[in-house]
């Protein structure tokens, strides 16, 4: 398994670490003046420096990500199972989703702060939900509606009721949509969670961070904030598809084929 997961994430790291590697090169031989985007050696070297501050600051505005996520879930599965079943939720339920995805964040992150205090978490909270909810929504729907009729024809047959339908083959047949959505939703959570703290929240968080220390020009400062986000989205999806290969032992990993 350890081998498996290191030939897939090899392609991923070369280009990575050649990607940072040629962003270092490129600056140290421009010496660009008054570029707002420092060479990684840097921002790892203040990440390390601000360790403190910015693990604080990752654990506030981790709370929100992870609570946004979990509520935003729990309501976009709730919701697709209640679409599947009956058509009334699917006439009403759906058209408001689609609405409440319309909404930009930007206009919604003052409404909320003016409704639940401009430091409550609740706010923050609702902007993440609100993020998550609709692509694990439509995932999920999609997942429990197409189900192939000879599926269903044989489940009728044997007069399975349609709660055994849905936990036998909707539900199955389901996941691999869910799981693809969670990961989706695991960087919208991160993304949602630091633009809202912009107009509000705790100012020990990681939105509030990166914001005084550009507006400080302490760009190198920021951007390690910025890392310590990127890596909280990194780990939030890494943990999804652990949760993915633990909940659907059955389903075979992909194979790497060599040229």
């Amino acid at each position: 398994m350890i081998s498996r997961f290191v030939r897939s994430a090899a392609p991923a790291l070369i280009v990575g670490l050649g990607g940072l590697l040629l962003w270092e090169v490129t600056l140290q031989v421009l010496q660009p003046e008054g570029f707002v985007l420092p060479p990684p050696s840097e921002i790892i070297r203040a990440f390390f420096a601000d360790f403190d501050e910015i693990w604080v600051a990752t654990k506030n505005t981790g709370f929100i990500v992870v609570t946004g996520l979990v509520g935003g879930v729990i309501l976009g599965v709730v919701w697709a199972l209640l679409v599947s079943r009956f058509r009334l939720a699917n006439e009403t339920l759906t058209p408001l989703a689609i609405a409440l995805n319309a909404i930009p964040i930007i206009a919604l992150a003052p409404i909320f702060n003016a409704w639940f205090g401009l430091l409550s978490p609740v706010s923050n909270q609702s902007i993440v939900v609100i993020l998550v909810f609709f692509p694990v929504f439509i995932n999920t729907t999609k997942g429990l509606t197409e189900v192939g009729d000879t599926e269903i024809e044989l489940m009728r047959s044997y007069a399975a009721s349609e709660w055994e339908i849905a936990r036998l083959v909707r539900v199955p047949n389901a996941m691999p949509f869910f799981f693809t959505s969670l990961k989706i939703a695991s960087s919208l959570a991160v993304i949602g969670a630091i633009v809202a703290e912009y107009f509000g929240g705790r100012q020990d968080a990681l939105g509030p961070l990166i914001v005084q220390n550009a507006g400080l020009t302490r760009y190198t400062q920021a951007w390690a904030a910025v890392l310590a986000g990127s890596l909280m989205g990194i780990v939030l999806y890494l943990l999804s598809g652990a949760f993915e290969r633990a909940s659907m032992p059955w389903r075979p990993a992909p194979e790497t084929t060599g040229s």
